[in-house]
C-alpha cells in the first residue's frame, strides 16, 4: 500500500462572514456613506434601464442591480490612489470609485442636497453611457468603457477577464513606487476560466504585486450556470493553485465584503502580495436590459424572489434602522434626493420630441471627431535631435547589427530610470536568444524582468504599466508568431486603448520581436508581423534595416507616447553595417522613409532585411531603380510625400516583401498607392512577395516560401520587360 500525505495549501483560505458586532462596530457614519453611495448607484443603474427602456441607450446595458453592495463594500476601504479595473457589467464599481473619490466624509445625506460634484459626475457617467461628447471618454466608451483616471478608475472593460492583466501592470507600478497603493480588478465567474485570469494570478504571486483578485460570482455567465462552467464552483479555490490567500464572502452583505476587503488589504499594503477575495452576488436582471432572467427561461421567479429579499441595499438600511441610526423617513429621503440628482442628469441630456423623449442633438460628437486621438501628435519630439547616417554629427563606422540593440538599450536605461524589459529568457543566454540583451540584467538587474511562458500574461500587464503612466515597458515577443497568443491584449487593449477612453490615454510601450524566416523554426516561428499590425488601429511600426537607423528608431520608439513595433530580422542581426560609433542619442522621425539608392526605372518600396538584398539585386543587374526603405510601415507613418516625389518621376512601383502572401503588408501598401498615385502609374503595382503558405521546416520547402535574392532579380526582370525594357 502506497503511503498516503494530505497536502495543504501554501496560502489561507477563509470564509468570511460578518456578527452584529461587526456592524455595531462599524459605527453610523460609514454605514450612512456607504447607504448613500448605494443609494446613488442604484438609481443610477434604474434610470439607465429606462433609457435603455426607451430605446435611447445605444448597445447593451448591462445593470449591475443586485451585485451592487459588493463594489460598495470595497471601495468604502480604498483611496483615490488606488487603481481598479473593472468588466463590462462596471458601472457599480466606476460610480462607486468616484464616489469615494469626490464625496466629502463629513457630508450627511439626510440633512444635505447632493453636492454639485456628485450631480457632474453622475451627468458626466450617464452622458458616457449614452455616447455624448460631455462623457468621461467623450462618448467612445458607452457603458462597457468607463474611465476615470484622477479617481483610480483605470478602465471597465467589454472583453471577458479583459482588464485582468491591465490591473496586474498597475499593481507592478504600484509596487515599485513604494507608497502603499493597491490595484483591484473586478470579473464575473466568467471570466475565471480564461487564460488571461489564471496566467495574471501567477504573475501577481510570483512578483508579490500588490493586487486583488475580486470575483463576483452571480453564479451564471449570460445564462450559463456555474456548474456548467467548473467542476469546482467555489471560485476562490484558485488561490490555492498559486500560493494566494483567499477569501469567501456573501457579497449581498457589504459589510461582510468590507472586511473581506480589508484582510486582503492588510497583506497588500503590507508588500505580502496578491489577494482573491470571492463574492457571492446576483444580478436582479438578466445579461442586458430591464427584464430579469426569468423571463429568458433560465432562472425561476422563486430563485429571484429569494435572492431579492438579500438586496444589500435593503438590508443596510434595514440594520441601521435597527440599531437607531436612521430612520425609514431619512433612508427614503436619501433614495428621494438621489433619484432626483438622475432625473436632473437626464434632463440636461434629454428633451421632449413630441410623445417621445429624445437625445438633445448638440450633445452628440462631431463626425469629425472620428479619428482624433487615434494615436497623438508626436509634440514629445519637440526638443528631438534628428539625424541620418549622410549627416551624422559623431562618427560612424561599420558595426555588428545585434551589437546596437544592446548598446543602445542600455544607454537609454541608464538615462531614464523608468525603462525596463520584460519577457521571455531576456535575463540569460548571454542577452536572450539572440544577445538583444546583452549585460544588462548586471547592470540593471531590477529592470530586466524575466517572464513565464505567459504572453497574454505579461504583455497585459505592461500594457498596465504603460497606462499607469509611471513607466515605459519594453516588451520582447521571442518570435512575433506568439503575438496571437496574446492577441486580446496586444489589438484589443494596448492598441485601442488612447482612442476608446477619449483619446488621451498614453499607452508608451515597445513591443520588440524579431522575423525568423530562413532559421528552419517552421509556420509557428516565422511570420512577419507587419502586416498583422497594421491592420490595428494604434499600432506605431518600425523596421529598420542598418545598425544607425535602428539606433535612431529605438530612440524614437522610447520616446513616442504611443505603442511602437520594433521589428528586427535574424538575417541582420550578425550582419555588419554603418552605425554610430560613438553617439548613440540621435532620433529618426517616425514616419520618414528614406532613399538608399536613386534611379528613374521603377520605384521599389520595402523595409527590415528586403532593403539591402534589393540594393544589391539591382546593383548586380545594372538596373537604375529607385529603393525606398520605408522604415515607419503603420499607416500614419507611411511616408507619402517621399514615396510621391519618386512615383512622379518613375510611374511604376514594386512593392517588394520577404513573406507570404497571406497576412501581407505588401497588399495594404499596394492599394493605397494605387489609390493615391493612379494617374502617374503607366501600369498596375508590382509585387514580389512569397508563396501562399507560411514557411515550413524543411530546408527546401522553406527556401521556396520566401523571397530571397533569386526572387528580387526575377521580379525585377519581369518589370523592366513590363516596361518594353532591356536588362542592361
Amino acid at each position: 500500500m502506497p503511503k498516503i500525505i494530505n497536502l495543504t495549501p501554501e496560502a489561507p483560505w477563509q470564509e468570511i462572514r460578518s456578527t452584529p458586532k461587526d456592524w455595531d462596530a462599524l459605527g453610523a457614519a460609514p454605514l450612512l456613506q456607504m447607504l448613500h453611495h448605494l443609494h446613488i448607484v442604484r438609481a443610477f443603474e434604474e434610470t439607465v434601464l429606462e433609457l435603455d427602456g426607451q430605446g435611447l441607450i445605444h448597445g447593451p446595458a448591462h445593470s449591475s442591480i443586485g451585485q451592487d453592495g459588493s463594489a460598495i463594500g470595497v471601495m468604502a476601504e480604498l483611496h483615490s490612489g488606488d487603481q481598479i479595473t473593472g468588466s463590462h457589467r462596471g458601472h457599480h464599481q466606476f460610480l462607486a470609485k468616484g464616489l469615494r473619490h469626490i464625496d466629502p466624509d463629513d457630508y450627511d445625506p439626510r440633512h444635505q442636497p447632493i453636492p454639485g460634484q456628485v450631480r457632474q459626475f453622475l451627468y458626466r457617467t450617464l452622458a458616457e453611457i449614452l455616447g455624448l461628447a460631455d462623457g468621461f471618454c467623450k462618448g467612445r466608451g458607452g457603458s462597457m468603457h468607463l474611465r476615470w483616471e484622477e479617481a483610480g478608475a483605470l478602465g471597465t472593460n467589454a472583453i471577458v477577464g479583459g482588464g485582468v492583466p491591465i490591473a496586474n501592470g498597475v499593481a507592478w507600478a504600484k509596487k515599485r513606487q513604494g507608497k502603499g497603493h493597491v490595484a483591484f480588478t473586478f470579473f464575473g465567474d466568467g471570466a475565471v476560466n480564461i487564460g488571461a485570469v489564471p496566467e495574471s494570478m501567477n504573475l501577481a504571486a510570483l512578483w508579490n504585486l500588490p493586487i486583488c483578485f475580486f470575483i463576483e460570482n452571480n453564479g451564471y455567465a449570460v445564462s450559463t450556470t456555474i456548474k456548467e462552467e467548473t467542476r469546482e464552483t467555489r471560485l476562490s479555490s484558485r488561490g490555492a493553485a498559486y500560493g494566494i490567500p483567499a477569501f469567501k464572502v456573501d457579497g449581498m452583505d457589504p459589510v461582510a465584503v468590507r472586511i473581506a476587503t480589508l484582510m486582503a488589504l492588510e497583506g497588500m499594503r503590507a508588500g505580502k502580495g496578491p489577494a482573491i477575495i470571492e463574492a457571492e452576488v446576483y444580478r436582479f436582471f438578466h445579461h442586458g436590459g430591464g427584464l430579469p432572467g426569468s423571463a429568458f427561461g433560465y432562472r425561476s421567479k422563486e430563485e429571484e424572489a429569494a435572492w431579492r429579499e438579500r438586496d444589500p441595499l435593503r438590508r443596510i438600511a434595514q440594520e441601521m434602522i435597527s440599531r437607531g441610526w436612521l430612520s425609514a423617513e431619512e433612508d427614503a429621503a436619501i433614495r428621494a434626493n438621489a433619484r432626483g440628482a438622475m432625473q436632473e442628469a437626464v434632463g440636461r441630456i434629454t428633451e421632449m420630441d413630441g410623445a417621445k423623449r429624445r437625445i438633445i442633438p448638440a450633445l452628440w460628437p462631431k463626425a469629425e471627431f472620428r479619428d482624433e486621438g487615434l494615436r497623438g501628435d508626436l509634440s514629445e519630439f519637440a526638443s528631438a535631435r534628428f539625424e541620418e547616417l549622410e549627416s551624422a554629427s559623431g562618427p560612424v563606422g561599420e558595426v555588428k547589427f545585434i551589437d546596437v540593440v544592446s548598446q543602445v538599450m542600455g544607454r537609454r536605461m541608464e538615462q531614464d530610470e523608468r525603462i525596463f524589459c520584460i519577457g521571455e529568457d531576456i535575463h540569460k543566454l548571454k542577452g536572450g536568444t539572440n544577445g538583444a540583451t546583452r549585460g544588462l540584467a548586471d547592470r540593471f538587474p531590477d529592470r530586466i524582468i524575466p517572464s513565464p511562458i505567459a504572453e497574454q500574461g505579461f504583455v497585459g500587464l505592461a500594457g498596465g504599466v504603460a497606462m499607469e503612466g509611471s513607466y515605459r515597458p519594453v516588451v520582447e515577443f521571442m518570435y512575433p508568431d506568439f503575438a496571437l497568443v496574446a492577441a486580446d491584449q496586444v489589438f484589443n487593449q494596448i492598441a485601442k486603448a488612447r482612442h476608446m477612453f477619449g483619446g488621451e490615454t498614453r499607452m508608451p510601450l515597445v513591443l520588440r520581436t524579431k522575423v525568423a524566416i530562413g532559421t528552419g523554426y517552421g509556420s509557428q516561428h516565422s511570420m512577419d508581423p507587419a502586416g498583422l499590425y497594421a491592420m490595428w488601429p494604434g499600432w506605431r511600426i518600425v523596421a529598420p534595416s542598418t545598425p544607425f537607423d535602428y539606433v535612431g528608431l529605438m530612440n524614437s520608439a522610447l520616446l513616442c507616447e504611443d505603442p511602437v513595433l520594433m521589428i528586427e530580422h535574424v538575417a541582420l542581426y550578425n550582419s555588419s553595417g554603418p552605425g554610430p560609433l560613438e553617439d548613440v542619442d540621435y532620433f529618426i522621425p517616425l514616419g520618414k522613409a528614406k532613399v538608399v539608392k536613386t534611379g528613374s526605372a521603377f520605384t521599389v518600396l520595402t523595409y527590415l532585411a528586403m532593403t539591402p538584398l534589393a540594393v544589391k539585386a539591382a546593383e548586380e543587374m545594372g538596373l537604375d531603380v529607385e529603393i525606398i526603405d520605408l522604415r515607419s510601415l503603420d499607416r500614419a507613418g507611411l511616408d507619402w510625400e517621399t514615396i510621391g516625389k519618386s512615383v512622379e518621376k518613375t510611374n511604376n512601383v514594386v512593392v517588394l516583401e520577404q513573406s507570404p502572401l497571406t497576412a501581407s503588408y505588401g497588399a495594404m501598401v499596394t492599394d493605397e498607392v494605387q489609390r493615391r498615385y493612379f494617374d502617374q502609374l503607366d501600369q498596375p503595382v508590382a509585387r514580389i512577395r512569397g508563396g501562399e503558405a507560411s514557411p515550413s521546416v524543411s530546408k527546401v520547402l522553406e527556401r521556396a516560401a520566401f523571397v530571397g535574392l533569386e526572387e528580387i532579380k526575377a521580379g525585377f526582370a519581369a518589370m523592366m520587360a513590363d516596361q518594353g525594357r532591356p536588362l542592361p
